[in-house]
């Protein structure tokens, strides 16, 4: 009885500090995701004409939509190492797969025409935020503060069914996609503020 009773508080002191450790992990790989996101939003925007051919994806449009879920795979990886979570789990490695995946199909979509982009992009946004839903949810009892992710998890999923829905209307358009990751960048930095607040009050 003494030994289980002494081995409750270890438990307990083990499993803070592991939430800690992966909460300032969070918080430093979600700060790098929100700076990928602005740069990524401001090179959209800053070739936004170009982006905007109502048949053909120019060259550099090709190169920004191909890198954007090769990112996303890359930080899942990340995120393994940033917030001290061992090897990849099963949702991991279904997400690191999902972005090469989307990376390959929108290397042939995107030199095809602007329709099959977008609706290559719209899928994998849809399924994306579905994994993200699943790793906030699980989250939320070890991690806590994980509600910006599971909104910005179904926001995904609705944004990336609109954008696959509308993706053959004739009023399609590339730049749309900045919005997407604008958003994405936000709730990444209010995800920020909302797990530090909480590791503060944890250590009062």
């Amino acid at each position: 009885m003494t030994q289980t009773a002494a081995a409750h508080p270890t438990a307990a002191s083990t499993a803070a500090s592991t939430a800690g450790t992966t909460s300032s992990g969070l918080r430093s790989l979600h700060l790098v995701r929100v700076a990928f996101s602005l740069v990524w939003v401001a090179l959209v925007l800053t070739t936004s004409a170009s982006l905007e051919s109502p048949d053909r994806v120019t060259a550099i449009a090709g190169v920004l939509l191909v890198v954007y879920p090769l990112w996303d795979a890359g930080s899942t990886i990340l995120e393994r190492r940033l917030a001290g979570t061992g090897s990849l789990d099963r949702v991991g490695a279904v997400n690191v797969g999902l972005g090469l995946a989307t990376a390959a199909g929108m290397a042939v979509a995107a030199f095809s025409t602007v329709r099959a982009a977008l609706l290559v992009f719209g899928v994998w946004a849809l399924l994306a935020g579905a994994v993200q839903l699943v790793v906030a949810l699980r989250r939320r009892r070890t991690v806590g503060a994980q509600w910006p992710m599971i909104v910005s998890g179904g926001q995904s999923v609705l944004a990336g069914a609109v954008i696959a829905g509308t993706s053959g209307s004739a009023a399609s358009a590339l730049s749309t996609v900045a919005g997407y990751s604008a958003f994405g960048a936000f709730w990444f930095l209010v995800s920020v503020v909302a797990l530090s607040v909480r590791a503060r009050r944890g250590s009062r």
